[in-house]
């Protein structure tokens, strides 16, 4: 038998006419009862490192479901989990504010609570791709070697990173919003957080699905220590690294923040010299992406018809949906259109199914 599925870059979708190739309800101290089981780790993901941690799902259970289960979704670290005592938490908020100030658990937990839906996709996902026979052209791309599993589609609730704006009263020259971790990441001779920053427009965001949080909890839950317990950074529609986890101090500035992972990764490059680093700016929205998860890479099938499942996910853009999906099986002589599964939400992915006819290789 022949290997007869499309190439996952033969995918094609359509969005918006682009076409593009393949509120925790209780007291603190119900919080703190909590910490037990928030660092229970994930037994469902394929681990690429463990310290620090980096998993993804496999793509047959990624699948299964619109909305992912926290035990599926994927886990994006840069160094070990940090033990953060609930009580004694506080995040710091300062900068071009007039009002700068420290917010405990209690006082973020005493404000609007809101809820949202959407999809955090970590910058490298399907990175393994490039490095694959199958594009032996392509340059080579270091970092964690994950397939397609680092993306998922959660409910997240907190308060709207707005309210606190409002509180500390962001001065005029205000133009970027920067988030700084609790985590210690070893980084040359230096011990830094993860950090992130987003303009000031994406921060005040108070409507709609795409209005940035401080979330407490996901999918109902208190967010496990995996997932920045007790609180971490969701900005709908920006690529999982400016969703800083185990959030602790808030920065309001007239320029991106300086952190590493802002000023020099997570940008797109097409040369690696230390100009083009410093040209390139920081990456926000998510890109258009689309993957076939099952069968599983690499199967092999008898000739005939074969049911394709996967994920579309549009831009990161407000407004912007999944509209059609069309598949190849034969290198673009012909096309199958996919069935779109699941709401259609902004700032979230689509799931999809389709039914192609395959023949054998001569």
């Amino acid at each position: 038998m022949n290997n007869l599925l499309p190439s996952r870059r033969e995918v094609l979708l359509s969005s918006g006419g682009v076409l593009v190739a393949g509120s925790l309800k209780g007291t603190v101290d119900a919080l703190s009862q909590e910490v037990t089981a928030a660092k229970n780790p994930h037994k469902d993901l394929m681990f690429r490192t463990t310290d620090p941690r980096n998993g993804e799902p496999e793509l047959t259970k990624l699948v299964n479901s619109w909305q992912t289960p926290t035990e599926l979704f994927y886990v994006r670290s840069h160094a070990p989990n940090p033990e953060i005592e609930v009580d004694q938490f506080r995040l710091s908020v300062e900068g071009l504010v007039r009002r700068p100030g420290t917010f405990s658990m209690a006082d973020l937990m005493k404000m609007p609570s809101h809820l949202t839906t959407a999809t955090l996709t970590c910058a490298g996902n399907r990175r393994s791709e490039y490095n694959s026979k199958e594009y032996q052209n392509v340059p080579k791309v270091s970092g964690v070697q994950w397939e397609a599993g680092t993306i998922g589609n959660a409910t997240w609730e907190g308060c709207q990173l707005a309210a606190i704006l409002k509180r500390v009263e962001v001065l005029e020259n205000a133009k970027h919003v920067w988030f700084e971790g609790l985590d210690q990441i070893q980084k040359n001779s230096s011990i830094i957080g993860f950090g992130g920053s987003i303009p000031l427009e994406k921060a005040l965001v108070d409507n709609g699905p795409g209005a940035p949080l401080l979330a407490h909890q996901m999918n109902g839950q208190p967010l496990t220590a995996d997932h920045g317990f007790p609180l971490r950074m969701v900005v709908p529609g920006y690529i999982g690294a400016r969703s800083v986890k185990w959030l602790g101090k808030i920065v309001v500035s007239d320029r991106p923040s300086p952190n590493h992972y802002v000023a020099n990764a997570y940008k797109i490059v097409t040369k690696t010299d230390p100009l083009d680093w410093a040209e390139s700016g920081p990456i926000y929205r998510f890109p258009i992406n689309a993957a076939i998860c099952t069968p599983k890479s690499g199967s092999r099938l008898s000739a005939g018809a074969i049911e394709l499942t996967g994920y579309a996910l549009p831009t990161g853009r407000s407004h912007s949906q999944i509209k059609d999906l069309m598949i190849s099986a034969d290198g673009g002589r012909g096309w199958t259109r996919g069935k779109l599964i699941g709401k259609k939400q902004d700032f979230c992915w689509q799931l999809w199914t389709a039914n192609v006819q395959v023949n054998s290789k001569t």
